[in-house]
């Protein structure tokens, strides 16, 4: 049976300076939201809220405390960490983990504090955690228990016309051993092999995509000169509802950007603490 998951919740960009990094994506021409601090650990996010999911930038505030292994991972770099799995009852995604014989560990409770203006308010969740059942991935499930507060009208209206998520790219060494795991974890249907050196699963309305080095060298050029070793996530692409909206908030925010058809404008990861992404018109 196939874990019941709705979709892509959210996607983490790690980035080692925080402010610096919300100042960097409100260029890029997007809106975000005020603050969050995790409680009881030691890291703190903005997020960019679209329709159905989100992009998390995550970035520590208090080394002392528990950090969720984020240090580690800045030590290496900068970018795309993982994601967040969204569903609609956490208990039902364990029993379904379990029946499966996948690992995971939860449902465990987390809350942060958004620093709004007018006082904190405290958004809860409940989180599974997976264990390897995604590969090329790091990933968790993420149960939204007080979805009002995160999804707000005036979040969601973004200069560069972002709408939502509509995929994310995925390196890998081999995609053999990566389309079993998926396909376990989410059932055969999910998964469409293209190639010897692609497959894409869909989750929900997005799409991963899993690529070879060579593959996502040929799609990204500048993942040749990251020298990153995989597995890695390397980008996201965008839905927008207007490229010519993109550009013009591209510009004011003296973002350099790429035409790359008529449909897709693509910035680089130098400019985007190191997540590739693509502006594409749905």
């Amino acid at each position: 049976m196939p874990v019941p998951i709705t979709g892509i919740d959210h996607a983490i960009v790690g980035v080692r300076k925080l402010e610096a990094a919300r100042r960097q994506w409100a260029k890029l021409g997007f809106t975000i939201t005020p603050r969050g601090r995790h409680r009881g650990w030691g890291t703190a996010n903005y997020c960019i809220m679209f329709e159905t999911d989100y992009v998390e930038l995550l970035g520590i505030v208090d080394p002392e405390k528990f950090t969720n292994k984020l240090d580690r991972f800045l030590k290496l770099r900068e970018g795309l960490m993982g994601l967040a799995f969204s569903a609609d009852e956490a208990e039902a995604v364990s029993t379904a983990l379990e029946a499966a014989a996948i690992g995971y560990k939860g449902p465990a409770d987390l809350s942060r504090l958004l620093e709004m203006p007018e006082g904190e308010v405290e958004p809860a969740f409940k989180l599974v955690y997976l264990n390897g059942a995604t590969p090329g991935v790091s990933s968790f499930v993420c149960q939204h228990l007080t979805p009002e507060l995160v999804w707000r009208p005036e979040w969601t209206d973004h200069p560069n016309g972002v709408t939502g998520i509509d995929s994310m790219t995925v390196v890998v060494r081999s995609t053999g051993a990566a389309q079993a795991g998926w396909k376990k974890f989410l059932g055969r249907d999910a998964v469409t092999e293209i190639g010897e050196q692609e497959f894409s699963v869909k989750v929900g309305p997005t799409e991963l995509r899993f690529l070879t080095e060579a593959a996502a060298g040929d799609a990204l050029p500048e993942l040749r000169r990251r020298k990153w070793r995989p597995p890695f996530v390397a980008g996201m692409a965008l839905s927008v509802t207007d490229p010519a909206e993109t550009v013009r908030a591209l510009a004011a925010g003296g973002i350099g950007y790429t035409r790359k058809d008529d449909q897709t404008v693509a910035v680089t990861g130098s400019q985007a603490n190191g997540v590739s992404l693509e502006f594409c018109a749905v």
